[in-house]
């Protein structure tokens, strides 16, 4: 793994940023499943974290706010930036490489169930601005057969570690994992597990 990738994995765990190689759009249904009465998202309480605007901040803000619009509503949705590479050269087009997730989960009990989620791997164009950075482009790697060509086109020289972080399904787990703890202490959240469809739920780290 290069030392620009795992310079930015760090990053990425300090701001929140969560198989074979999938591409844009590609979203597990909305699972149906009886679960224990949970509060509303509106009702959920949510501590607001106020952190330092960085482009991996922005970069959060757009999964949440652009792609996770395209999702049912649940009580949380976690954004996960798993970054391959950055360059920072031009403010005005901040380039951030990587294998971008959103992941949706409701609240029964001490659990996060996950309801939905996807991963968008792709190239974010971020800018600078006078309230801090946005994210004002989205090159997306493509569905069906144009999947690894267009990775190929859009990732370049970083396309082995992109393929390096995406391929290794147990490593991109326990990063998920970790992130996720770490959104649930920031934000206060009164749950210690984690629960993906169909699967039995695993403890959150400390």
């Amino acid at each position: 793994m290069n030392k620009t990738l795992k310079m930015w994995m760090l990053a990425a765990t300090l701001v929140l940023s969560g198989a074979s190689m999938t591409g844009c759009g590609n979203k597990n249904a909305k699972q149906k499943e009886t679960k224990e009465e949970a509060p509303a998202q509106s009702e959920t309480q949510l501590t607001e974290v106020k952190e330092e605007a960085t482009p991996l901040t922005a970069v959060d803000d757009y999964l949440v706010n652009e792609i996770g619009k395209n999702y049912d509503q649940s009580d949380v949705t976690i954004p996960y930036a798993f970054v391959v590479s950055t360059d920072e050269s031009n403010p005005d087009d901040i380039l951030v490489w990587g294998d971008f997730w959103v992941f949706n989960y409701d609240i029964a009990g001490d659990t996060l169930k996950t309801a939905s989620g996807g991963s968008y791997p792709g190239l974010m164009h971020v800018k600078k601005t006078d309230n801090g950075f946005e994210v004002f482009g989205f090159d997306a790697v493509a569905d069906g057969s144009d999947n690894m060509p267009s990775a190929k086109k859009i990732f370049g020289d970083k396309f082995d570690a992109f393929w390096e972080l995406n391929s290794d399904k147990e490593k991109r787990e326990d990063m998920r994992l970790h992130f996720t703890s770490d959104y649930v202490k920031k934000h206060n959240l009164p749950v210690t597990m984690l629960q993906d469809y169909g699967w039995p739920a695993v403890a959150l780290p400390e």
